[in-house]
């Protein structure tokens, strides 16, 4: 695979506060991390104590900005309730959302997959994506204006054979918040959406089985040659925040190095 230097654009999130949810690994790290290198405070949510820990020392580290974690179960409205109060409390507003946990499943076809599959799937990358939108619009609308951004996924745009409830939860995505971007655009807050294509992270690796099996599986129909960089997308996501894409709203942009347009037919 070939391997890229990902050059960074310089933001400055300075006095700025984001709230990310699912962001101890992957692309949520990424994401954080480069949050806090433009100098955002962050208040972080996800699974995995050790996770946020280290996160954390990496960000203090910087010495740039304030961080704080919180261990959240995305499918828990009380919990999630209790990290918005929580992250509001803690910064006096969120400038930034960015809804980002999410889960893989193993490839089967529809007859295989179980009723408790379907429902993890749809309550961790659709629900979990609601109860953020749920809490953070109402904070925007009273602070006069925000920016948030979900993950969906490329194959919240095309279909794919053995995922059809990954892609079904990933569609949902995409239409929340197409509608919820309808409903706030008059009131200064932007809603997009991103849709990675292939993105070398834990959730890849598990939807194929391992690293080498999602290589395989993935590179021979992605034109660029390679899988991307979990920094590559943290990039597309402070473009979006940032007063850079103050006229991007509604949108789910995808960033898969040219599949969606090579053709999906491919895969």
């Amino acid at each position: 695979m070939t391997e890229v230097q990902v050059r960074q654009v310089s933001y400055d999130f300075t006095g700025r506060t984001a709230l990310l949810i699912g962001g101890t690994t992957g692309i949520g790290r990424a994401t954080a991390l480069a949050f806090a290198r433009a100098g955002a405070n962050l208040f972080v949510a996800g699974l995995g104590t050790a996770h946020g820990e280290s996160l954390g020392q990496e960000i203090k580290a910087a010495g740039k900005t304030e961080y704080e974690f919180l261990e959240v179960d995305v499918r828990n409205a009380d919990a999630m309730a209790d990290l918005h109060a929580r992250a509001f409390e803690r910064f006096g507003r969120i400038d930034i959302a960015f809804n980002n946990a999410g889960m893989s499943s193993r490839a089967a076809p529809v007859q295989d997959v179980s009723e408790a599959d379907f429902y993890q799937l749809i309550d961790v990358n659709l629900k979990g994506i609601f109860l953020g939108l749920k809490h953070q619009v109402p904070h925007m609308i009273e602070r006069g204006g925000g920016a948030i951004v979900n993950t969906s996924s490329l194959f919240g745009v095309m279909g794919y054979a053995t995922t059809a409830v990954y892609c079904a939860s990933k569609w949902g995505v995409i239409g929340l918040t197409n509608s919820v971007a309808l409903e706030v655009a008059r009131k200064n807050i932007r809603i997009n959406a991103i849709a990675p294509g292939s993105v070398m992270t834990p959730l890849l690796t598990d939807m194929f089985g391992s690293p080498q099996s999602a290589r395989d599986t993935v590179l021979p129909v992605i034109p660029m040659g390679r899988i991307s960089d979990p920094s590559e997308i943290a990039q597309l996501v402070l473009f979006l925040s940032s007063d850079a894409a103050s006229f991007i709203t509604g949108q789910a942009v995808i960033i898969d190095g040219g599949g969606f347009v090579a053709g999906a037919d491919q895969l």
